[in-house]
Protein backbone atom coordinates (compact mmCIF):
# COMPACT_ATOMS: atom_id res chain seq x y z
CA UNK A 1 0.00 0.00 0.00
CA UNK A 2 1.48 3.61 -0.82
CA UNK A 3 2.43 5.65 1.87
CA UNK A 4 2.05 9.26 2.45
CA UNK A 5 2.60 11.87 4.96
CA UNK A 6 0.93 14.88 4.46
CA UNK A 7 3.19 17.54 6.19
CA UNK A 8 1.00 21.07 6.34
CA UNK A 9 1.51 23.98 9.19
CA UNK A 10 -2.17 23.97 9.82
CA UNK A 11 -4.88 21.86 9.15
CA UNK A 12 -8.86 21.18 9.42
CA UNK A 13 -10.41 20.31 12.18
CA UNK A 14 -7.86 21.58 14.37
CA UNK A 15 -6.66 24.87 13.12
CA UNK A 16 -7.20 26.74 9.88
CA UNK A 17 -7.07 30.08 8.86
CA UNK A 18 -8.18 29.96 4.85
CA UNK A 19 -8.15 27.57 2.20
CA UNK A 20 -5.23 25.46 3.00
CA UNK A 21 -6.68 24.40 5.92
CA UNK A 22 -9.51 22.93 4.63
CA UNK A 23 -7.50 21.16 1.79
CA UNK A 24 -5.78 19.55 4.86
CA UNK A 25 -8.69 18.41 6.16
CA UNK A 26 -10.41 16.72 3.40
CA UNK A 27 -7.46 15.31 0.98
CA UNK A 28 -5.98 13.09 3.09
CA UNK A 29 -9.80 11.49 3.73
CA UNK A 30 -10.29 11.02 0.07
CA UNK A 31 -6.63 9.05 -0.36
CA UNK A 32 -7.53 6.86 2.32
CA UNK A 33 -11.18 6.31 0.40
CA UNK A 34 -8.63 4.93 -2.82
CA UNK A 35 -6.65 2.71 -0.60
CA UNK A 36 -3.98 5.15 0.03
CA UNK A 37 -2.07 5.21 3.85
CA UNK A 38 -2.31 8.71 4.03
CA UNK A 39 -1.40 10.25 7.60
CA UNK A 40 -1.04 13.91 8.66
CA UNK A 41 1.31 15.65 10.75
CA UNK A 42 0.86 19.37 12.30
CA UNK A 43 2.36 21.91 14.85
CA UNK A 44 0.33 21.69 17.99
CA UNK A 45 -0.44 24.86 18.19
CA UNK A 46 -1.71 26.13 21.60
CA UNK A 47 -5.01 28.17 19.70
CA UNK A 48 -6.32 24.12 18.34
CA UNK A 49 -9.79 23.59 20.58
CA UNK A 50 -9.86 22.22 23.54
CA UNK A 51 -12.20 19.49 22.14
CA UNK A 52 -9.38 17.92 20.60
CA UNK A 53 -6.19 19.09 22.46
CA UNK A 54 -7.45 16.98 25.58
CA UNK A 55 -7.66 13.84 23.46
CA UNK A 56 -4.06 14.13 21.86
CA UNK A 57 -1.87 10.67 23.56
CA UNK A 58 1.37 11.28 23.73
CA UNK A 59 4.14 8.99 21.83
CA UNK A 60 7.07 9.56 23.65
CA UNK A 61 9.84 13.01 23.26
CA UNK A 62 12.94 13.32 21.46
CA UNK A 63 15.13 16.48 21.14
CA UNK A 64 16.24 18.35 17.74
CA UNK A 65 18.79 20.01 16.78
CA UNK A 66 18.57 23.59 15.30
CA UNK A 67 21.80 25.10 14.87
CA UNK A 68 23.27 25.30 18.99
CA UNK A 69 19.75 25.26 20.04
CA UNK A 70 18.75 21.34 21.39
CA UNK A 71 15.07 21.37 21.74
CA UNK A 72 12.11 19.40 23.19
CA UNK A 73 9.83 17.68 20.23
CA UNK A 74 7.14 16.24 21.57
CA UNK A 75 5.78 13.69 19.21
CA UNK A 76 2.07 12.97 19.63
CA UNK A 77 -1.18 11.87 17.67
CA UNK A 78 -4.93 11.60 17.44
CA UNK A 79 -7.20 9.20 15.83
CA UNK A 80 -9.75 11.51 13.51
CA UNK A 81 -12.32 9.29 12.53
CA UNK A 82 -9.14 6.40 11.85
CA UNK A 83 -6.64 9.25 10.18
CA UNK A 84 -3.75 9.11 11.85
CA UNK A 85 -2.41 13.06 12.60
CA UNK A 86 0.43 13.57 14.50
CA UNK A 87 1.63 16.61 16.16
CA UNK A 88 4.77 18.34 16.82
CA UNK A 89 4.46 19.94 19.96
CA UNK A 90 7.09 22.33 21.62
CA UNK A 91 5.44 25.04 23.74
CA UNK A 92 8.27 27.85 23.29
CA UNK A 93 7.29 27.95 19.26
CA UNK A 94 4.00 26.80 18.86
CA UNK A 95 1.95 28.04 22.34
CA UNK A 96 0.95 31.75 21.12
CA UNK A 97 -1.75 32.89 20.66
CA UNK A 98 -1.70 33.04 16.72
CA UNK A 99 -0.17 30.26 14.41
CA UNK A 100 1.72 33.50 12.27
CA UNK A 101 3.03 36.60 12.53
CA UNK A 102 6.11 36.07 14.46
CA UNK A 103 8.60 38.34 12.38
CA UNK A 104 11.24 38.01 14.98
CA UNK A 105 11.48 33.92 15.19
CA UNK A 106 9.06 32.76 12.51
CA UNK A 107 12.00 31.47 10.51
CA UNK A 108 13.19 29.12 13.47
CA UNK A 109 9.90 28.32 14.37
CA UNK A 110 9.42 26.35 10.54
CA UNK A 111 12.90 25.65 10.64
CA UNK A 112 12.23 23.33 13.77
CA UNK A 113 9.19 21.87 12.84
CA UNK A 114 10.93 21.11 9.13
CA UNK A 115 13.65 19.36 10.43
CA UNK A 116 11.03 17.98 13.31
CA UNK A 117 8.99 15.92 10.60
CA UNK A 118 12.45 14.00 9.23
CA UNK A 119 13.43 13.82 13.15
CA UNK A 120 10.08 11.81 14.03
CA UNK A 121 10.36 9.49 11.28
CA UNK A 122 11.73 6.54 12.74
CA UNK A 123 9.60 7.11 16.01
CA UNK A 124 5.87 6.54 14.73
CA UNK A 125 6.19 3.17 13.58
CA UNK A 126 5.42 5.17 9.76
CA UNK A 127 7.86 5.20 6.86
CA UNK A 128 6.20 7.23 4.42
CA UNK A 129 7.06 6.62 0.66
CA UNK A 130 6.06 10.29 0.08
CA UNK A 131 6.43 13.44 2.12
CA UNK A 132 4.10 15.50 0.85
CA UNK A 133 4.92 19.02 1.96
CA UNK A 134 2.42 21.72 1.85
CA UNK A 135 3.70 25.80 1.37
CA UNK A 136 6.23 27.68 2.32
CA UNK A 137 6.50 26.51 6.16
CA UNK A 138 7.33 23.10 5.03
CA UNK A 139 9.83 24.10 2.23
CA UNK A 140 13.02 23.33 3.99
CA UNK A 141 11.76 19.16 4.49
CA UNK A 142 13.20 18.78 1.19
CA UNK A 143 16.38 20.60 1.28
CA UNK A 144 17.39 19.26 4.35
CA UNK A 145 16.63 15.27 3.52
CA UNK A 146 18.41 15.46 0.64
CA UNK A 147 21.46 17.59 2.42
CA UNK A 148 21.21 16.23 5.53
CA UNK A 149 19.27 12.67 5.86
CA UNK A 150 19.96 10.60 2.32
CA UNK A 151 23.48 8.99 3.64
CA UNK A 152 20.90 7.56 6.22
CA UNK A 153 18.83 3.91 4.32
CA UNK A 154 15.91 4.84 6.32
CA UNK A 155 15.38 8.35 4.98
CA UNK A 156 16.76 6.94 0.66
CA UNK A 157 14.07 5.81 -0.97
CA UNK A 158 11.69 8.68 1.00
CA UNK A 159 10.54 10.90 -2.16
CA UNK A 160 9.02 14.43 -1.95
CA UNK A 161 5.87 16.44 -3.67
CA UNK A 162 5.72 20.36 -3.19
CA UNK A 163 2.52 21.72 -3.12
CA UNK A 164 2.14 25.71 -3.62
CA UNK A 165 -1.24 26.95 -2.28
CA UNK A 166 -0.40 30.76 -2.69
CA UNK A 167 3.30 31.76 -4.65
CA UNK A 168 2.74 35.25 -2.97
CA UNK A 169 4.13 34.21 0.38
CA UNK A 170 6.96 32.72 0.66
CA UNK A 171 8.77 32.47 3.68
CA UNK A 172 11.86 34.60 2.76
CA UNK A 173 13.94 35.80 5.85
CA UNK A 174 17.45 37.65 6.22
CA UNK A 175 20.39 35.36 5.48
CA UNK A 176 21.62 35.68 8.73
CA UNK A 177 19.12 34.37 10.99
CA UNK A 178 18.45 30.88 8.43
CA UNK A 179 21.99 30.26 7.68
CA UNK A 180 22.61 29.18 11.15
CA UNK A 181 19.45 27.39 11.87
CA UNK A 182 20.07 24.86 9.68
CA UNK A 183 22.99 23.33 9.40
CA UNK A 184 23.99 24.11 5.77
CA UNK A 185 27.53 25.18 4.41
CA UNK A 186 27.79 28.17 2.38
CA UNK A 187 27.21 26.12 -0.82
CA UNK A 188 23.31 26.24 -0.20
CA UNK A 189 22.95 30.05 -0.15
CA UNK A 190 23.43 30.40 -3.87
CA UNK A 191 21.16 32.39 -6.49
CA UNK A 192 20.52 28.38 -7.88
CA UNK A 193 19.65 27.58 -4.57
CA UNK A 194 18.08 28.97 -1.62
CA UNK A 195 19.80 32.85 -2.15
CA UNK A 196 16.39 34.84 -2.74
CA UNK A 197 17.35 38.61 -3.43
CA UNK A 198 19.92 38.75 -0.80
CA UNK A 199 17.58 36.64 1.59
CA UNK A 200 16.72 33.02 1.99
CA UNK A 201 12.98 31.64 1.39
CA UNK A 202 11.52 28.70 2.43
CA UNK A 203 9.19 28.19 -0.29
CA UNK A 204 12.44 28.65 -3.25
CA UNK A 205 13.81 25.28 -1.04
CA UNK A 206 10.85 23.61 -1.81
CA UNK A 207 10.49 24.36 -5.23
CA UNK A 208 14.29 23.54 -5.30
CA UNK A 209 14.66 20.47 -3.66
CA UNK A 210 11.33 18.88 -4.13
CA UNK A 211 11.06 15.58 -6.42
CA UNK A 212 7.92 16.57 -8.18
CA UNK A 213 5.93 20.66 -7.63
CA UNK A 214 2.10 20.88 -7.87
CA UNK A 215 -0.23 24.10 -7.39
CA UNK A 216 -3.97 23.74 -7.13
CA UNK A 217 -5.39 24.46 -10.40
CA UNK A 218 -3.87 24.11 -13.98
CA UNK A 219 -4.05 27.65 -15.31
CA UNK A 220 -2.73 28.66 -12.02
CA UNK A 221 0.07 26.37 -12.84
CA UNK A 222 0.56 27.84 -16.41
CA UNK A 223 0.47 31.81 -14.24
CA UNK A 224 3.18 31.28 -12.33
CA UNK A 225 5.54 30.41 -15.13
CA UNK A 226 5.00 34.69 -15.72
CA UNK A 227 6.70 37.41 -14.68
CA UNK A 228 3.24 38.61 -13.33
CA UNK A 229 2.19 36.04 -11.47
CA UNK A 230 5.62 34.36 -10.90
CA UNK A 231 6.56 36.38 -7.54
CA UNK A 232 10.43 36.98 -9.08
CA UNK A 233 10.16 32.89 -8.99
CA UNK A 234 9.28 31.97 -12.42
CA UNK A 235 12.54 31.66 -14.33
CA UNK A 236 12.67 28.71 -11.51
CA UNK A 237 9.25 27.52 -12.36
CA UNK A 238 9.79 27.48 -15.80
CA UNK A 239 13.19 25.40 -15.83
CA UNK A 240 11.26 22.50 -13.72
CA UNK A 241 8.00 22.93 -15.69
CA UNK A 242 8.40 18.99 -16.72
CA UNK A 243 8.11 18.48 -13.01
CA UNK A 244 4.75 21.19 -12.57
CA UNK A 245 1.55 20.26 -12.29
CA UNK A 246 -1.99 21.88 -11.61
CA UNK A 247 -4.43 19.95 -9.57
CA UNK A 248 -7.90 21.51 -8.72
CA UNK A 249 -8.49 21.44 -4.79
CA UNK A 250 -12.05 20.00 -4.21
CA UNK A 251 -14.20 20.91 -0.85
CA UNK A 252 -15.24 18.40 1.48
CA UNK A 253 -19.18 16.70 0.79
CA UNK A 254 -19.47 16.03 4.54
CA UNK A 255 -18.71 19.68 5.96
CA UNK A 256 -20.41 21.26 2.79
CA UNK A 257 -24.33 19.88 1.69
CA UNK A 258 -27.52 22.25 2.00
CA UNK A 259 -28.90 18.58 2.07
CA UNK A 260 -28.14 17.89 5.82
CA UNK A 261 -26.21 20.65 6.61
CA UNK A 262 -26.54 21.83 10.24
CA UNK A 263 -25.17 25.13 10.21
CA UNK A 264 -27.65 26.22 7.55
CA UNK A 265 -31.52 27.67 8.27
CA UNK A 266 -33.01 24.82 6.37
CA UNK A 267 -32.06 22.24 4.04
CA UNK A 268 -32.29 21.84 0.87
CA UNK A 269 -31.32 20.13 -2.15
CA UNK A 270 -31.54 20.07 -6.71
CA UNK A 271 -34.99 19.12 -6.27
CA UNK A 272 -36.18 21.63 -3.45
CA UNK A 273 -34.81 24.77 -4.40
CA UNK A 274 -37.88 26.58 -2.57
CA UNK A 275 -35.73 25.57 0.36
CA UNK A 276 -32.86 27.87 -0.33
CA UNK A 277 -35.33 30.56 -0.81
CA UNK A 278 -36.27 29.88 2.82
CA UNK A 279 -32.45 30.91 3.59
CA UNK A 280 -32.46 33.62 1.79
CA UNK A 281 -34.89 34.72 4.26
CA UNK A 282 -34.13 34.18 7.27
CA UNK A 283 -31.02 35.34 6.41
CA UNK A 284 -32.14 39.07 5.40
CA UNK A 285 -34.02 38.96 8.65
CA UNK A 286 -30.73 37.84 10.78
CA UNK A 287 -28.81 40.72 9.24
CA UNK A 288 -31.76 43.25 9.25
CA UNK A 289 -32.77 43.82 5.55
CA UNK A 290 -35.96 44.10 3.92
CA UNK A 291 -36.55 40.83 3.54
CA UNK A 292 -37.37 40.30 0.10
CA UNK A 293 -37.56 37.46 -2.22
CA UNK A 294 -37.13 39.13 -5.53
CA UNK A 295 -34.09 41.28 -4.62
CA UNK A 296 -30.59 39.66 -6.09
CA UNK A 297 -28.76 39.08 -2.55
CA UNK A 298 -25.08 39.44 -3.57
CA UNK A 299 -22.63 38.00 -1.26
CA UNK A 300 -18.89 38.13 -0.45
CA UNK A 301 -16.83 36.15 1.80
CA UNK A 302 -12.81 36.41 2.31
CA UNK A 303 -10.33 38.02 3.32
CA UNK A 304 -10.49 41.70 2.86
CA UNK A 305 -7.09 42.20 1.05
CA UNK A 306 -5.96 44.18 -2.68
CA UNK A 307 -5.16 39.96 -4.25
CA UNK A 308 -9.09 39.30 -3.59
CA UNK A 309 -10.18 42.11 -6.25
CA UNK A 310 -11.50 44.73 -3.41
CA UNK A 311 -10.25 47.65 -5.21
CA UNK A 312 -12.27 47.08 -8.85
CA UNK A 313 -15.30 46.55 -6.29
CA UNK A 314 -14.23 49.92 -4.52
CA UNK A 315 -14.48 51.95 -8.15
CA UNK A 316 -18.10 51.35 -8.45
CA UNK A 317 -19.34 50.20 -4.80
CA UNK A 318 -22.05 53.01 -5.02
CA UNK A 319 -23.30 51.98 -8.62
CA UNK A 320 -23.56 48.57 -7.20
CA UNK A 321 -25.38 49.91 -4.21
CA UNK A 322 -27.23 52.22 -6.49
CA UNK A 323 -29.25 48.65 -8.06
CA UNK A 324 -32.03 47.24 -6.92
CA UNK A 325 -30.07 44.67 -4.60
CA UNK A 326 -28.74 43.22 -1.52
CA UNK A 327 -24.92 42.69 -0.26
CA UNK A 328 -23.39 40.90 2.06
CA UNK A 329 -19.60 40.99 3.13
CA UNK A 330 -18.26 39.02 5.60
CA UNK A 331 -14.36 38.85 6.44
CA UNK A 332 -11.77 40.88 7.42
CA UNK A 333 -8.31 42.24 6.83
CA UNK A 334 -6.95 45.35 5.77
CA UNK A 335 -8.05 48.13 7.54
CA UNK A 336 -8.85 50.14 4.22
CA UNK A 337 -11.14 47.79 3.15
CA UNK A 338 -12.90 47.23 6.51
CA UNK A 339 -13.69 50.85 6.76
CA UNK A 340 -15.04 50.74 2.76
CA UNK A 341 -17.51 48.11 3.75
CA UNK A 342 -18.18 50.06 7.27
CA UNK A 343 -19.07 53.26 5.68
CA UNK A 344 -20.72 51.63 2.62
CA UNK A 345 -23.27 49.93 5.09
CA UNK A 346 -23.48 53.10 7.17
CA UNK A 347 -24.71 54.94 3.91
CA UNK A 348 -26.22 52.03 2.32
CA UNK A 349 -27.90 50.68 5.97
CA UNK A 350 -31.12 48.78 3.57
CA UNK A 351 -28.98 47.26 1.25
CA UNK A 352 -25.53 46.12 2.64
CA UNK A 353 -24.68 44.17 5.48
CA UNK A 354 -20.93 44.59 6.72
CA UNK A 355 -19.49 41.51 8.93
CA UNK A 356 -16.06 42.88 9.21
CA UNK A 357 -15.09 39.43 10.87
CA UNK A 358 -15.13 35.60 10.38
CA UNK A 359 -17.70 33.20 11.39
CA UNK A 360 -18.17 29.84 10.11
CA UNK A 361 -21.77 29.04 11.20
CA UNK A 362 -22.50 32.44 9.27
CA UNK A 363 -20.81 31.98 6.20
CA UNK A 364 -22.59 28.54 5.71
CA UNK A 365 -26.03 30.24 5.97
CA UNK A 366 -24.51 33.26 3.57
CA UNK A 367 -23.80 30.03 1.17
CA UNK A 368 -27.45 28.60 1.36
CA UNK A 369 -29.34 31.88 1.63
CA UNK A 370 -27.13 34.51 -1.41
CA UNK A 371 -28.12 34.63 -5.17
CA UNK A 372 -25.11 35.41 -6.09
CA UNK A 373 -21.57 35.19 -4.88
CA UNK A 374 -18.34 37.71 -6.27
CA UNK A 375 -15.35 36.66 -6.61
CA UNK A 376 -13.28 39.40 -8.83
CA UNK A 377 -9.68 38.53 -7.59
CA UNK A 378 -6.54 39.51 -8.61
CA UNK A 379 -5.19 36.20 -8.42
CA UNK A 380 -6.66 33.36 -7.08
CA UNK A 381 -4.62 29.67 -7.37
CA UNK A 382 -7.44 27.96 -6.30
CA UNK A 383 -10.32 29.04 -5.07
CA UNK A 384 -13.29 27.07 -2.58
CA UNK A 385 -15.53 29.75 -1.86
CA UNK A 386 -16.69 29.75 -5.75
CA UNK A 387 -17.22 26.05 -4.72
CA UNK A 388 -18.95 26.01 -1.81
CA UNK A 389 -21.05 28.53 -3.55
CA UNK A 390 -21.96 26.24 -6.93
CA UNK A 391 -22.62 23.27 -4.02
CA UNK A 392 -25.35 25.60 -2.05
CA UNK A 393 -26.72 27.11 -5.62
CA UNK A 394 -25.40 30.33 -5.98
CA UNK A 395 -24.12 31.39 -8.79
CA UNK A 396 -20.29 32.96 -8.69
CA UNK A 397 -19.31 35.53 -10.61
CA UNK A 398 -15.58 35.52 -11.18
CA UNK A 399 -12.85 36.97 -12.97
CA UNK A 400 -11.43 34.75 -15.09
CA UNK A 401 -7.47 33.44 -13.14
CA UNK A 402 -6.44 30.20 -11.70
CA UNK A 403 -8.63 27.97 -10.16
CA UNK A 404 -12.01 30.73 -10.99
CA UNK A 405 -11.47 29.75 -14.72
CA UNK A 406 -10.97 26.10 -14.10
CA UNK A 407 -14.34 25.65 -12.27
CA UNK A 408 -16.79 28.34 -13.32
CA UNK A 409 -17.98 28.28 -17.03
CA UNK A 410 -19.57 31.46 -18.29
CA UNK A 411 -23.40 31.22 -19.16
CA UNK A 412 -23.77 31.54 -22.68
CA UNK A 413 -27.87 31.70 -23.78
CA UNK A 414 -27.04 31.15 -26.60
CA UNK A 415 -26.14 27.10 -26.52
CA UNK A 416 -27.33 27.46 -22.35
CA UNK A 417 -24.01 25.98 -21.06
CA UNK A 418 -22.06 27.51 -18.18
CA UNK A 419 -22.56 27.49 -14.40
CA UNK A 420 -21.73 31.25 -13.54
CA UNK A 421 -20.80 34.32 -15.13
CA UNK A 422 -16.81 35.61 -15.89
CA UNK A 423 -15.12 38.73 -17.10
CA UNK A 424 -11.56 38.77 -18.13
CA UNK A 425 -10.06 42.31 -18.20
CA UNK A 426 -8.98 43.63 -14.10
CA UNK A 427 -11.40 46.17 -14.67
CA UNK A 428 -14.12 47.98 -12.26
CA UNK A 429 -16.42 48.30 -15.37
CA UNK A 430 -16.02 45.10 -17.24
CA UNK A 431 -16.85 43.61 -13.44
CA UNK A 432 -20.39 45.99 -13.19
CA UNK A 433 -21.49 45.03 -16.81
CA UNK A 434 -21.87 41.48 -15.26
CA UNK A 435 -23.25 41.95 -12.08
CA UNK A 436 -25.67 43.86 -14.24
CA UNK A 437 -25.92 40.80 -16.74
CA UNK A 438 -26.11 38.38 -14.13
CA UNK A 439 -29.10 40.38 -12.78
CA UNK A 440 -30.73 40.03 -15.66
CA UNK A 441 -30.85 36.65 -16.02
CA UNK A 442 -31.86 36.34 -12.13
CA UNK A 443 -34.69 38.02 -13.21
CA UNK A 444 -35.53 35.07 -16.13
CA UNK A 445 -36.74 32.60 -13.59
CA UNK A 446 -36.79 29.91 -15.66
CA UNK A 447 -32.93 30.38 -16.83
CA UNK A 448 -31.78 30.89 -12.96
CA UNK A 449 -33.49 28.10 -11.60
CA UNK A 450 -31.48 25.76 -14.26
CA UNK A 451 -28.38 27.51 -13.10
CA UNK A 452 -28.68 26.86 -9.73
CA UNK A 453 -29.70 23.36 -10.16
CA UNK A 454 -26.24 22.81 -12.63
CA UNK A 455 -24.28 24.10 -9.45
CA UNK A 456 -25.57 21.94 -7.17
CA UNK A 457 -25.29 18.96 -8.82
CA UNK A 458 -21.80 19.96 -10.16
CA UNK A 459 -19.17 17.43 -9.26
CA UNK A 460 -16.24 19.38 -6.59
CA UNK A 461 -15.69 16.73 -4.44
CA UNK A 462 -11.69 15.49 -3.60
CA UNK A 463 -12.42 11.88 -5.40
CA UNK A 464 -10.86 13.07 -9.28
CA UNK A 465 -8.44 15.56 -7.82
CA UNK A 466 -7.21 12.79 -5.31
CA UNK A 467 -7.27 10.33 -8.48
CA UNK A 468 -4.51 12.84 -9.60
CA UNK A 469 -2.60 13.20 -6.56
CA UNK A 470 -1.78 9.39 -6.40
CA UNK A 471 -0.79 9.56 -10.25
CA UNK A 472 1.85 11.95 -8.64
CA UNK A 473 3.03 9.75 -6.01
CA UNK A 474 3.03 6.94 -8.24
CA UNK A 475 4.89 8.87 -10.62
CA UNK A 476 7.79 9.53 -7.54
CA UNK A 477 7.87 5.57 -6.80
CA UNK A 478 8.75 4.97 -10.30
CA UNK A 479 11.39 7.57 -10.03
CA UNK A 480 12.80 6.12 -6.95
Amino acid sequence: MLKVLIVAPEGAPFIKTGGLGEVIGSLPKALRAQNVDARVVLPKYMTIPDEYRNNINHIKYIYVDIGWRHQYCGIEEYNLYGLPVYFIDNEYYFGRDMIYGYDDDEPERYAFYCKAVLEILPHIGFKPDILHCHDWQTGMVPVLLKAKYMDDEFYRDIRTLFTIHNLKYQGVFPKELVEDLLGLGGEYYTADKLEFYGGVSFMKGGLTYSDLINTVSPTYAQEIQTPFFGQKLDGLLRARHGDLFGILNGIDYDAYNPKDDPLIYENYDSKNIQGKMNNKLKLQEHLGLPIREDVPVIALITRLVSQKGLDLIECVLDEILGMDIQMIVMGDGEAHYEWLFRDGAHRYPHKLSANIYYDNALAHKIYAGADIFLMPSLFEPCGLAQLFSLRYGTIPIVRETGGLKDTVQPYNEFTGEGNGFSFTNYNAHDMLYTIRRAIEFFHRKDIWNVLVRRGMSGDYSWDKSASKYIELYDMLRTQG
